[in-house]
């Protein structure tokens, strides 16, 4: 990047700010031979397709220099593949450049490189779209209707130009033809109507296709079928048959289909059929017959800008604002989502899969029946009543190495039938209870060698009695069960147990119940009894008959006590709600739970005692979720239910791999998944339905990660990672207007973000971030290889939550680093208002109060308070500054202080910590507001005073008053949206401000005792004020103090400007432009490297997320030095 502006002479060169990293919507795709170039901001990153694998990264480009890349078109007829360069055009807005993709790359894949004379020039007029002419020129369609015929080798000249008059203000076009005399251009108007035209005959249009109720933004002519299809800000897509585009003065529109929830950005054509990408997130491909959705794909997390198709295979190619791009293969066959009745005999209670290719179904009369797929028929496996009373259960299974399954039957008057799906005339009858089996699951065994035919049953009946049987199998006899513990579930109105696992460290148990609290108990190896069935080898006792074992049952019951009835270790009472826990799984060094509360939670063991990390909602609209599934390949698979349908869920590629509709998850049902196939099977309408799909290779690759759906508001930088063999990796949390938080490491080498953790606890958007106690290697507390802190967020809704970051190397992942989340507690106003005593008489909250900014106050920690109490101050939009107090081993946030004296809504707010020479400490604190004042303040009392109250309180408190502020100055004419302090080596302060106006200002303090006194006696002294209005043409959102003499403000503007503070104010050394839209914020900090200069770094976001860096300029000597 090249600075724009400069003064200084050499301290200008060496301010230069230049781009480390750019993460921005994607724009523009295009397939070049074995490569797929994507246009993201004014770079072009390259993925090499070819050599049989999964696409791979080649390498990135920057192309254009102050556009973003909204166009990109190969040459056609060249390629990798043929042993030549591919030339491609890049163009966006005034600018155009060429470049070319050569063999050569990583791996002997394609590489971006320069073409010769194809820099990037400006033109003079928007370029809307390019094709390659004959010649190898370049066609172009400008603004205004223009045609033209470009040589854009040697410097670049124009050839032959022709403008339409009466076209419109044009939205996008598209070219036809390699000759002049062919050459022919479709239209697309803000007024809906599409403009088509030859460039030798510019004098009128030749023809205008009508039907959209708003302007056109995408169009796609495929010159050997005669079509055009057209897309429109009003969500449809239209399919025109206009022949050869500009002969003729007809054109009939043969289709027109709506199921975009957006504007549609994008549209390409498979063959008869348009495929189209909108603002709603989804790519749909249309049934060219009759206008319906023949296939959605989705993923995604915001609107979609860019689409390509890739002629030779079919593979199409999506991008957009979340910065992602995501590949799709062409599958055989669309997976139908239709499950077909099997005629269950009798009428259904429970089905259960045991295998994809097996249906069990135990009817009302207690009958157990096996439906073969293969053979397509019912087999009938135990007769009525094998169940043994009206309230049957039902769980089968699969055993390695074939087609067999242990069984276990369960029924209302206590009895257990085990046996194996091959031979279940010899099954174990057992008495377990007096009462009904209320629970009843088979759980996976650690520790068991491969291929061991033995596995662990759960049973619960009444009273909250839970047994462990250990049952293994034996070939042509009846399988042996062993008593291995009995457990008591806490008292409540379900007591019963709905899931469980073994944990891998051994001796331990989790289990869930269907009261939503997750269990821990002790368990023993070592068997209590054992029980085998009195039938012989053969199967010659009926295990239905009323006789069946009856002789040793009384015996069995007197067994149980022989084993110690264990009470949990842990509870975590109603965890997930009161409607149940749903599964218990165990990855890794921690323990998942799901429930049917739209959520599953990730928790480790700490001695021996559960502790819940985090809470995490994997997507919206699911409300239960029954499991989660960790694959091979790292991706995490959550099965569960969206309304009446059942869904699998990938949390890598954000899409629905299964749909079934189903009716709900309140119904008998079962999945099964294997490598050859996946089955769904449930009871509908009084039979059994079965949902198969035969295993294929995903459809879907990942090749950009997905940041965030829409804009970033808030970025702070936790710090870096060296991870041997790769480059400094930095890790940043990002906080969107999409509700949702993420820490990502952004590497300098490969120039890409990838997500580490993604915090989905907010209800609204995300606007500020705050961290405290950034510890590395080296600081007290921590290891060598790592970081650690607490993040504060916080948003809409007035709500906060505060959570504990653990980031450490891990050469074996993707990213090189690990991210380890734990939720340490949650603050909103509205449940704080709730919980107030004599409400009544107070003025409510605002439940729309949204919090602007955070600030950590500094210093607390070392403070001689009672407890390690953390304070943090809020901007608020109903015109109050709040302190909330943090005690993170309670897991308490809590609301200490506040004050209105702004009387409209605070924007910013930043906390410093003043020391004088004998030690005493003030905490103070700056505010601004949108009426353009900077106000000052000492909170040192209230913070002790409310640290005394928590204390007493336990906790819970009254907000104390912050009083009035010690000082306040009219900085701005209008709203401040940046704010940093920085402290000079005298113990003064420098105040930065940015506002809404494009002014700067600064403003030197100097705290001081009044008349001796202690906290209330706390002065402040404005020593010097300087204000540069009109410093940037647009809003100022970002400000930062690097020395006391250099000052960094970047606005909307997209200006990074560089500042010297002088005697006569602040200079302008250097100006450089950046490629983030719409900014929000800025982060800075600075890198000190043995044997280099001090280097300062930048952290931008906004429609995007760029790193910048800068070599400081020389200090200027003491004379010139401002004093």
């Amino acid at each position: 990047m090249s600075a724009e502006r400069s003064g200084g002479g050499g301290a200008a060169a060496a301010a230069k700010m230049e781009s480390v990293a750019l993460v921005a919507p994607v724009t523009a795709l295009e397939f070049a031979g074995d490569a797929l170039l994507a246009g993201t901001g004014p770079e072009v990153v390259a993925f090499r397709l070819s050599g049989g694998g999964q696409a791979a990264a080649a390498g990135r480009r920057s192309v254009l220099r102050e556009a973003s890349v909204q166009g990109l078109r190969a040459e056609p007829g060249r390629g990798p593949g043929g042993g030549a360069a591919v030339r491609v055009a890049a163009f966006g807005g005034r600018w155009l450049a060429v470049l070319a993709v050569r063999r050569g790359g990583p791996g002997g894949g394609s590489r971006l490189a320069a073409c010769g004379g194809g820099a990037a020039r400006e033109l003079g007029a928007r370029v809307w779209e390019a094709r390659w002419a004959a010649g190898g020129r370049l066609a172009l369609a400008l603004g205004g209707g223009t045609v033209a015929l470009y040589e854009w080798r040697g410097g670049g000249r124009w050839l032959r130009r022709a403008s339409c008059g009466g076209a419109g203000a044009l939205r996008c076009a598209a070219l036809a033809g390699r000759a002049w005399a062919r050459l022919a251009l479709a239209a697309g108007t803000a007024a809906g109507t599409v403009v088509v035209w030859r460039a030798a005959e510019a004098a009128a249009p030749r023809r205008r296709l009508r039907g959209h109720r708003g302007a056109v933004l995408a169009l796609c002519y495929a010159a050997p079928r005669g079509l055009l299809a057209s897309a429109s800000e009003d969500r449809s897509v239209r399919l025109w048959a206009v022949g050869e585009l500009g002969d003729g003065d007809g054109g009939c529109c043969l289709l027109v289909c709506y199921g975009h929830g957006a504007r549609v950005a994008a549209v390409v054509l498979r063959g008869p059929r348009p495929v189209s990408a909108g603002e709603d997130g989804a790519c749909l491909e249309w049934d060219g017959g009759g206008g319906g959705v023949r296939r959605a794909r989705r993923g995604h997390r915001g609107a979609l800008r860019a689409l390509a198709l890739r002629p030779a295979g079919g593979c199409l190619a999506t991008g957009g604002d979340d910065g992602g791009v995501r590949l799709w293969r062409p599958r055989r066959a669309a997976p139908e989502a239709a499950a077909a009745a099997l005629g269950a005999p009798g009428r259904p209670r429970a089905a259960v899969l045991a295998g994809p290719r097996r249906v069990l179904a135990l009817g009302e009369a207690g009958g157990l029946a096996a439906y073969e797929a293969a053979a397509g028929r019912w087999v009938p496996v135990l007769p009525p009543p094998a169940a043994g009373g009206a309230r049957g259960a039902l769980a089968a299974v699969p055993l390695p190495g074939g087609d067999e399954a242990l069984c276990a039957l369960a029924g209302g008057d206590g009895r257990l039938l085990l046996f194996a799906l091959s031979r279940p005339g010899a099954a174990a009858g057992l008495r377990l209870f007096e009462g009904a089996v209320r629970g009843l699951g088979w759980a996976p065994r650690p520790g068991l060698l491969p291929g061991a035919t033995a596995a662990a049953l759960l049973v619960s009946g009444p009273d909250g009695e839970m047994l462990w049987l250990d049952v293994a199998h034996r070939p042509g006899q009846a399988p042996r069960a062993q008593l291995m513990g009995r457990y008591l579930l806490p008292l409540c109105k379900q007591r019963w147990h709905t899931c469980a696992a073994f944990l891998p460290q051994g001796g331990l148990l989790v289990c869930g119940d269907r009261r939503g609290s997750l269990l821990l108990f002790p368990c023993s190896s070592s068997p209590g009894w054992a029980a085998e069935s009195a039938g012989s080898a053969d199967g010659g006792t009926d295990p239905g008959g009323e006789d069946s074992g009856s002789g040793s049952e009384p015996s069995r019951l007197l067994c149980k006590g022989a084993l110690p009835l264990e009470t949990p270790l842990t509870v975590l009472f109603g965890l997930h709600g009161k409607t149940g826990v749903t599964s218990v799984t165990c990855h890794g060094d921690y323990i998942y739970s799901t429930g049917r509360d739209g959520c599953y939670r990730q928790l480790r063991l700490r001695g021996q005692q559960l502790e819940v990390l985090r809470k995490h909602r994997p997507c919206k609209g699911l409300q239960w979720i029954e499991e989660l599934r960790f694959t091979p390949d790292g991706d995490l698979l959550v099965l569960g239910f969206h309304a009446d349908n059942f869904v699998v869920w990938s949390s890598r590629t954000g899409e629905n791999l299964h749909c079934v509709p189903c009716g709900g998850g309140h119904r008998s049902w079962s999945y099964c998944s294997s490598p050859s196939a996946e089955a769904f099977a449930f009871i509908k309408c009084g039979d059994v339905m079965l949902y198969r799909c035969e295993a294929e290779p995903r459809e879907q690759q990942v090749l950009l990660a997905s940041l965030h759906g829409r804009e970033i508001a808030c970025v702070r930088r936790l710090g870096a990672v060296e991870v041997p063999g790769h480059a400094a990796l930095n890790i940043f949390v990002t906080g969107s207007e999409d509700t949702t938080a993420c820490i990502l490491a952004l590497s300098e080498g490969s120039q890409a973000a990838v997500p580490l953790a993604r915090l989905s606890d907010h209800i609204s958007s995300v606007r500020a971030l705050a961290l405290a106690g950034p510890a590395g290697p080296g600081d007290e507390g921590f290891g060598d290889e790592g970081l650690s802190a607490l993040l504060f967020s916080a948003g809409g809704r007035a709500q906060i939550e505060c959570y504990r970051l653990l980031c450490s190397r891990d050469p074996a992942s993707e990213s090189a680093v690990a991210c380890q989340v734990i939720h340490v507690a949650s603050h909103r106003l509205d449940e704080h208002w709730e919980r107030k005593k004599n409400r009544h008489k107070l003025v409510k909250m605002d439940p729309e109060t949204r919090y602007m900014s955070l600030s950590v106050v500094p210093g607390t920690s070392n403070e001689q308070l009672p407890m390690p109490w953390k304070f943090l101050a809020a901007a608020c939009s109903d015109g109050s500054v709040r302190v909330f107090g943090l005690l993170e081993a309670t897991q308490k946030l809590v609301l200490v202080a506040e004050s209105f004296h702004h009387q409209r809504c605070v924007l910013k707010v930043e906390a410093f910590l003043h020391t004088w020479a004998g030690g005493e400490r003030r905490h103070l604190l700056c505010s601004a507001a949108t009426d353009g004042s900077v106000a000052f303040w000492d909170v040192t009392g209230p913070i002790a005073d409310a640290a005394d109250a928590l204390c007493r309180e336990e906790g819970e408190m009254q907000p104390l008053a912050l009083g009035a502020p010690l000082l306040t100055v009219m900085a701005h004419s209008c709203g401040v949206n940046s704010l940093h302090v920085h402290e000079t080596p005298e113990g003064q302060y420098l105040v930065a401000s940015g506002s809404d106006d494009g002014s700067i200002h600064l403003c030197l303090l100097e705290v001081a005792l009044g008349g001796g006194e202690a906290m209330a006696g706390t002065r402040l002294r404005v020593l010097e004020r300087v204000a540069r209005p009109c410093a940037h043409a647009a809003h100022v959102t970002g400000i930062q103090v690097l020395r006391p003499d250099l000052l960094l403000s970047a606005s909307v503007d997209q200006r990074l400007t560089l500042w010297r503070r002088g005697p006569g104010g602040l200079d302008a050394l250097s100006t450089t432009f950046f490629h983030v839209p719409d900014l929000a914020e800025l982060d800075c900090w600075e890198v000190a490297e043995a044997g280099r200069e001090l280097q300062y770094y930048c952290v931008l976001c906004g429609q995007g997320l760029e790193m910048l860096h800068g070599t400081a300029p020389p200090e200027p000597p003491p004379l010139e030095a401002h004093q």
